[in-house]
């Protein structure tokens, strides 16, 4: 019974350091946002010569007006999982399409400021992402629907017909859709 209790307390321990010694961390691309796992020689292998075209479908948003969207922060973890597993950048292709209860994520601090009270938590991220080459595309649907008129967007935030029309496009241009 002794020697239960010792090896069960050993590989107790043993898998506590193993999660301490794992760390998440972000970057190399978006360096704020977007943490991580390190996996160590994956049985499925990452092939770094491939490009990756993913297209986000971001449709929910949290109800706190001070949370960022945790489905905009997925592209950011596309890209950084990649990028540190040896996927250059030019082979990383992502678009996210904007719509329904998601759509106050792309508006600039000013329109936040004014429909809720604080600035946009997600702005910082939307550019991150612009900058990184992402298209960020917004429903023009759920613009009129929602409230969220075209000089109310963070600057380069692409207005379409809709969420649907977009999604369709890139989906016929090889990009992949991500949805969760």
């Amino acid at each position: 019974m002794k020697n239960i209790f010792i090896s069960t307390l050993f590989l107790g321990l043993l898998f506590q350091t193993y999660l301490v010694a794992q760390i998440k961390k972000t970057g190399p691309i978006i360096n704020d946002y977007g943490k991580v796992w390190s996996i160590e020689h994956p049985d499925f292998k990452v092939d770094t010569s491939k490009e990756y075209k993913a297209v986000f479908d971001i449709m929910n948003s949290p109800e706190s007006h001070e949370a960022i969207n945790a489905s905009i922060e997925t592209a950011a973890r596309f890209l950084n999982m990649h990028a540190q597993s040896g996927v250059p950048l030019k082979n990383l292709k992502f678009a996210l399409v904007v719509h329904n209860k998601a759509s106050k994520d792309i508006i600039t601090n000013e329109a936040y400021q004014k429909k809720y009270g604080s600035d946009n938590p997600n702005q910082e991220l939307i550019k991150a992402l612009m900058d990184s080459g992402g298209q960020i595309i917004f429903c023009g649907q759920s613009s009129v629907s929602r409230g969220f008129p075209r000089e109310d967007l963070i600057e380069g935030v692409q207005l379409s017909l809709s969420a649907m029309t977009a999604l369709i496009q890139l989906q016929d241009e090889d990009y992949r859709l991500i949805k969760f």
